[in-house]
């Protein structure tokens, strides 16, 4: 099949699928006559077993170890077990981050019911004027969880 019907039928945009072959999660197809790649089932396969991945956030060197675990089925699953281990840690770093996050939402969102004009906000104080601690622990990425709110 051609990179669009591989495109429909795995709802993959070609581009994506492209881009996956450049970083080598997907094996060059077979080039037909006329230079077009010509992908299999096993090309289906992967690329879902892909996007199952990235739908569970896992980045490319994750996907990367845990094809290399499947492209070898006769090793131990243990780098399978392990690396799903630290994705698990990852995320629960994420959920903690997030819980903080929505805690000082909260308190900031507290701060003013909108009954005073914007010069009496709490909440525009509060971002004007911040304690001192959250200065002092304010990094220069801050704690911020990307993806987590559409951009304005």
């Amino acid at each position: 099949m051609k990179i669009g019907e591989l495109a429909r039928r795995t709802d993959c945009r070609v581009v994506t699928i492209r881009y996956y072959e450049r970083e080598g999660l997907l094996p060059e197809p077979a080039r037909s006559e006329a230079n077009y790649r010509l992908y299999g089932e096993a090309h289906v396969e992967r690329l879902a077993f892909i996007r199952h991945c990235r739908a569970l956030d896992m980045t490319l060197d994750e996907i990367r170890a845990l094809l290399d675990c499947h492209d070898h089925p006769d090793r131990p699953c243990h780098e399978a077990d392990a690396l799903i281990d630290a994705h698990l840690d990852h995320v629960a770093a994420r959920i903690a981050q997030l819980q903080a996050l929505e805690g000082a939402l909260q308190a900031l969102r507290a701060r003013c019911q909108g009954q005073h004009s914007a010069a009496e906000c709490g909440i525009l104080d509060a971002l004007t004027h911040p304690p001192e601690d959250a200065v002092a622990n304010a990094s220069a990425d801050g704690d911020h969880v990307a993806g987590v709110h559409p951009r304005l």
